[in-house]
């Protein structure tokens, strides 16, 4: 038979008429190689009707492909078998079951079908029920591609072809109750109605998208024609997680409202409008758009109002996370708005009357921070205030203060200098400047003053031993640049009666877990009495200068440096120091002097003292004033009894270096030979 551009119901009707005109026990064959409608097509397609013998007729339909364009499916194979007749009313019913292969979902793989035709009322009625699923479909026959559907229990993969039309990802889990409108002409599709999900799930094979456990209900509306789509959704969401690129929300036992309007052409996604509405934890209105790759092109919120921790708890890990705030404490309520776009950041703001804010590594942390920030990659913007109660870098506290921001063509800088109270002193921003939107490249610049720093303090609170004096500098010029923060000029420690100048400093991953410090150090006349009595390594007296160049400090531990330390001005050294010297440079006293005739006498007098390293690649390479046969000379005597004390380690592994320099401060090191 050629194929037939006829309304399938009206062939069958037409068969039927056929088979009650035939003889009794006259079967009908009626076979097909193609039959095309609005919305279906059916490929190899053979029905027989007979007699059935409870009455009536029996009906065998099947195709080797079917295509649904109303549910997106294609190539599926489809078979209906059932008992056909007509009642008092004139109505035809088929009761049978339904089997189709390959549907999205494992849909209606043996399902039990109840169909009827109502040529006098020109209606059509369909109800598939298998296991817990039901589905009823109404349809007027002069307007087939119209139909009024519920769902009970659906499974949601069952409509993988629908949603298909919209977006690439995968259905795997979950229920649906619906009551809709569904209209199909060709591959245009239009639907609306009212849903309820159980414990949705989904996914996409390029991780950009996924749900589980989600759960809700509201109102839909779909529309799919050509290479676009386009869904509008008012509701509430339940419990699961959803992500959606770089946005993650672990949603609440509580509904979630949300109105969306998303839109998708070749697999780009954009929400125009996306509303949300969780009571207790975060409010936001604005638009979010994705690329075919998954790729972020925009979000814009024009205002989010967020109550932390449950804001950050439910919506912020992969944000935090980002922002080096992986475990970050926070409190309090901020409101604000946000341009980003997939060149970069193009504006935000936010304000707060009170927000509390600590990363769980112990970095960094701020508490009562009030006031506002409002920046723009374009124009100026209004000056703002942002003050704190304090703040907390590392174990550094910074007392109460408050800073005045202005955004100046794309700038955020501040309007006038800002005093941070720390330790009894005082750092003073005179200017910085910095770039948000700047993913490369510098970022910040600014310029300081450092006056009255208390160094015991600062000693304690990064948990040295405590030197006594003050901290004071001037920083011309600082410059953040690629994670890496650059610091001219130079800082001057006054310390045990001399100087500590610093320069050469900068400092990687500032907020990291493992930041780096790079600086070198100028001594000056320092007072060994003084630098011995915190120390502890026995009683030198005398005037200390030298240098430490290039020293590396990863996650504030020594990994890198080169230093020299010279005291050569003559003084007296006790007899514990000189044990200790020796034994950091596992060498001991020449010139014949045993241990015996040491414990005569409580000091000796020193011409000159030094000591030289170089930490690289774990390795301390150790020199002195000199090196010959027997070792490096640590301490030349002076008078009598004459002293030399000679290192014969001339490499050492840090670990090593390090435990004698722990023995040597705690009075526990090896007796010199």
């Amino acid at each position: 038979m050629r194929p037939t551009s006829s309304h399938p119901l009206l062939c069958l009707l037409l068969l039927m008429g056929i088979v009650l005109a035939l003889p009794a026990r006259a079967d009908v064959t009626v076979a097909a190689k193609q039959v095309s409608l609005p919305g279906l097509r059916l490929q190899d397609m053979s029905a027989v009707i007979s007699e059935d013998p409870a009455g009536g007729l029996h009906l065998h339909l099947q195709a080797s492909q079917a295509d649904v364009a109303a549910m997106g499916w294609r190539h599926v194979g489809l078979r209906l078998d059932g008992r056909l007749q007509r009642d008092a009313q004139l109505r035809w019913t088929f009761d049978g079951r339904v089997q189709l292969r390959g549907a999205p979902g494992g849909a209606l793989g043996n399902a039990q079908m109840t169909w009827t035709v109502s040529p006098d009322a020109n209606t059509m009625q369909v109800e598939l029920r298998q296991d817990r699923a039901m589905a009823s479909a109404w349809l007027p026959l002069d307007q087939p591609s119209h139909a009024e559907i519920k769902l009970r229990q659906l499974p949601v993969g069952w409509l993988q072809g629908v949603l298909g039309k919209l977006w690439s990802g995968r259905l795997i889990a979950g229920r649906v109750d619906a009551d809709l409108a569904l209209d199909a002409e060709s591959a245009d599709v239009q639907s609306s109605g009212q849903f309820t999900l159980d414990g949705l799930g989904f996914d996409k094979s390029d991780g950009t998208a996924a749900g589980q456990g989600v759960s809700g209900k509201g109102r839909f509306g779909f529309d799919s024609g050509g290479d676009a789509s386009r869904v509008t959704l008012q509701g509430s969401l339940t419990g699961g997680e959803l992500s959606l690129g770089a946005l993650h929300a672990k949603l609440p036992e509580h509904p979630v409202q949300v109105d969306v309007n998303a839109s998708s052409r070749q697999g780009a996604l954009s929400l125009d409008r996306l509303r949300v509405d969780d009571a207790d934890a975060l409010q936001l209105d604005g638009a979010l758009a994705f690329d075919a790759k998954g790729n972020l092109q925009k979000l814009q919120l024009d205002h989010f109002h967020a109550s932390f921790p449950l804001a950050g708890q439910r919506y912020g890990q992969v944000w935090q996370a980002a922002l080096g705030l992986r475990d970050a404490r926070l409190a309090g309520r901020v409101n604000g708005r946000l341009d980003l776009r997939s060149d970069g950041l193009h504006a935000f703001a936010f304000d707060t009357d009170g927000l509390d804010l600590a990363d769980g590594d112990g970095h960094f942390a701020v508490s009562g921070l009030r006031g506002s920030l409002d920046w723009a990659a374009q124009g100026n913007r209004p000056v703002t205030t942002l003050a704190w109660q304090g703040m907390q870098y590392y174990r550094i506290p910074v007392e109460a203060g408050q800073s005045h921001w202005q955004s100046r063509d794309g700038s955020l800088s501040l309007s006038q200098p800002a005093a941070l109270p720390v330790l009894q002193g005082q750092v003073r921003l005179t200017d910085l400047e910095f770039h948000p939107e700047a993913a490369k490249g510098q970022r910040l610049a600014a310029s300081l003053t450092v006056a009255g720093v208390d160094m015991a303090s600062l000693t304690r609170a990064l948990n040295w031993p405590v030197i006594p004096g003050t901290l004071s500098g001037t920083i011309p010029s600082v410059h953040w640049a690629d994670d890496s923060l650059e610091l001219g000029g130079g800082l001057s420690a006054g310390v045990f009666g001399g100087t500590v100048g610093i320069s050469r400093l900068s400092l990687q991953q500032p907020f990291g877990e493992a930041p780096v410090l790079v600086a070198s150090f100028k001594l000056d006349q320092l007072d060994l009495s003084a630098v011995t009595g915190v120390f502890d390594i026995g009683n030198i007296t005398g005037k200390l200068h030298g240098f430490v160049d290039d020293l590396h400090l990863v996650d504030w531990s020594p990994t890198g440096f080169k230093a020299s330390l010279l005291a050569d001005g003559g003084g007296r050294i006790s007899q514990r120091a000189v044990n200790n010297l020796a034994a950091i440079g596992g060498g001991g006293v020449a010139s014949g002097l045993q241990g015996a005739m040491l414990k005569l006498f409580k000091t000796f007098s020193y011409k000159r003292i030094g000591l030289d390293g170089t930490l690289q690649d774990g390795i301390c390479q150790l020199g002195g004033l000199s090196t010959g046969e027997e070792g490096f000379t640590i301490v030349e005597g002076s008078g009598l009894p004459h002293l030399q004390v000679l290192g014969h380690q001339a490499k050492l592994d840090w670990p090593t270096l390090q435990r004698r320099l722990r023995e040597a401060t705690s009075g526990h090191a090896a007796a010199p030979h």
